[in-house]
Parts: C-alpha cells; sequence; structure tokens
C-alpha cells in the first residue's frame, strides 16, 4: 500500500463565506484553521497548499465567552526601548479594524512557517456584511448549527 501524496494539479480550491455574528471567536478560529489548511479533505497533505479561500464577514460581532472581552490584551513592541504597548480585545473590536482579532485568532491556530503564511493569504476578513468577493460565488459555511456552544448571545 502506498501513501498518496497530491499533486499540484490535484489541488481543488474552494471559496467558503462564514457569518462570524454570534460565534465564539476560538470555535470560529479552530474551524477556519482547518479549513485554510485543507485538513478537512481525504486528499490533505501537509507539504501543500491544498486548503479553500475563506471569506469572513461581520468579523466586528464575534462573540468571545467569559470575560475575555475585557482581560483579554494583545501585546506588541515598538523595537524602541520600554516600547511595549497592549490593547484588550474590547479596545480592539471598538476600534478602527475589529478583524484583527478574528485574524490573530486564526494565524495563532496555525502552525508558524512558510507555507502557513501562503495558507493565511487565502483568507480575508471583513468587519461588515459587505466584501468584495462575489464573483468567486462562495458557498456559505454555517459554523452556528455544527454544534450548540459555537454561538453565543451577547
Amino acid at each position: 500500500m502506498k501513501t498518496y501524496s497530491a499533486k499540484p494539479a490535484d489541488i481543488e480550491k474552494k471559496w467558503v463565506i462564514i457569518d462570524a455574528e454570534g460565534v465564539v471567536l476560538g470555535r470560529l478560529a479552530a474551524i477556519v484553521a482547518t479549513r485554510l489548511r485543507g485538513k478537512h479533505k481525504a486528499t490533505f497533505t501537509p507539504h501543500m497548499d491544498m486548503g479553500d479561500n475563506v471569506i469572513i464577514v461581520n468579523a466586528d460581532k464575534v462573540q468571545l465567552t467569559g470575560a475575555k472581552r475585557t482581560d483579554k490584551t494583545y501585546y506588541w513592541h515598538t523595537g524602541h526601548p520600554g516600547g511595549i504597548k497592549s490593547r484588550t480585545a474590547e479596545q480592539i473590536l471598538e476600534g478602527k479594524y475589529p478583524e484583527r482579532v478574528v485574524f490573530k485568532a486564526v494565524q495563532r491556530m496555525m502552525p508558524g512557517g512558510p507555507l502557513t503564511r501562503k495558507q493565511l493569504s487565502n483568507l480575508r476578513v471583513y468587519a461588515g456584511t459587505e466584501h468584495p468577493h462575489e464573483a468567486q460565488q462562495p458557498e456559505a459555511l454555517d459554523v452556528k448549527s455544527m454544534n450548540p456552544k459555537n454561538t453565543r448571545s451577547a
């Protein structure tokens, strides 16, 4: 018996759209990371970019469980001495770029490396309901109905 290894000609990428309104952030990120890597396919090959193109809309309406909205802190460094900065998840979600919370959650669910960076380029996150990818005819993936724990009311 031989191990199957997908070739570039065998890879078939689809477009998927996910509505993040009312969905728990960590559960959404786990599902999206699986889709981006292509692990949901029977022909998954670890060293190939087999994943789908994922569009996430309503990223500003994503839910966090417990007190994470106020307690979860994102840190970064400016590169200057004493230049560590931080913001809470609530500040980012109410700020100018609320989609960064979803992007960072997905990014941190994936392994690091050049292939992951390529796979992350197949992720598009939008704060509102509008997106410029209608021409690709994305099929809707209903994350809310997969598991009752995936949703949370505000």
